[in-house]
């Protein structure tokens, strides 16, 4: 199984996160622990929001990379 991330702007748009964006995982925890740890960069190029893909299909999503108010 391939695990992914798409990255989007707030309306759903793709972001290229340019060196930010990994393009696969291997497992879930593998994707969920990396946008952990990535989350305030992304938000920083751009990237409002992402869905998780396992091998194309959406997992979950969107989730916004902002802070709750």
């Amino acid at each position: 199984m391939t695990w992914t991330w798409r990255l989007e702007d707030s309306e759903g748009n793709p972001v290229d996160a340019g060196e930010l964006a990994r393009s696969e995982f291997p497992s879930q925890s593998d994707a969920e622990s990396w946008i952990g740890e990535t989350w305030r960069e992304l938000s920083g190029s751009g990237v409002d929001q992402v869905t998780l893909l396992e091998a194309g299909r959406e997992v979950y999503g969107p989730m916004s990379l902002h802070p709750a108010d």
